[in-house]
């Protein structure tokens, strides 16, 4: 097999995990805590990829520094209990095998919490396929495109065309765009629902089921 990127670099949630239980759970814990109105099964959803901070500021209106606040119970609760409760893709231990197997280089960045992003993803074995592991900071000062740009200097990335970015979201897309390598958007994660929503954004295509990465990636020799 040819391949047409010599990095890839993935997305946590929505993209390699379904995170749905331990994030909706962690963020129902703080509205309790909190005694903040009560959310559909829809908007807890939102929560789940971006920034927490960012999340609670959109749906209750509050102010950066009580986010922070908030954002705190949830990282404790997160942390200690709902962490864990994850399901890898059906599919996606094989496509990073594929990867490995045909020589690519994989990279994750995610903006789950540097320690948080360590620990999920080596309890998940995906520190099989990859130890360059990139996660958000403490403060929320990280933007996914500072976040992939770190992963890509670790990996030691010379050609940027040589760059895949996989997610399941805005945030992916336009992190890639922004550092100008290509993406690559999934439509069985969280944000992305289906190719057109994909196409808002600069896009090589749309993957609607992890077994569908590979053919972007790698090819029959002389094709």
């Amino acid at each position: 097999m040819k391949r047409r990127y010599d990095y890839v670099i993935f997305d946590v949630d929505g993209t390699l995990l379904d995170t749905t239980e331990g994030v909706t759970s962690a963020v129902r814990h703080t509205i309790e805590s909190a005694h903040l109105e009560g959310l559909t099964e829809e908007q807890l959803k939102s929560f789940i990829g971006p920034p927490v901070q960012d999340s609670f500021r959109r749906i209750y209106g509050v102010d950066t520094i009580r986010a922070q606040e908030l954002a705190v119970i949830f990282r404790d609760r997160y942390k200690d209990v709902d962490l864990l409760k994850a399901v890898p893709y059906e599919g996606i231990y094989e496509v990073c095998g594929c990867l490995r197997q045909a020589g690519a280089i994989i990279g994750v960045a995610t903006y789950k919490r540097q320690d948080y992003a360590e620990r999920i993803l080596k309890a998940f074995h995906f520190d099989r396929y990859s130890h360059y592991l990139y996660g958000a900071d403490h403060e929320n000062k990280l933007k996914k495109m500072d976040i992939i740009e770190l992963c890509m200097k670790d990996m030691g990335v010379k050609d940027k065309s040589q760059v895949l970015m996989i997610g399941d979201s805005s945030h992916d897309a336009i992190g890639a765009e922004k550092i100008g390598v290509d993406f690559l958007g999934v439509t069985y994660g969280f944000e992305f629902r289906e190719e057109s929503d994909v196409r808002k954004y600069k896009a090589v295509g749309a993957a609607d089921k992890p077994t569908e990465i590979i053919k972007y990636i790698l090819t029959e020799e002389g094709k």
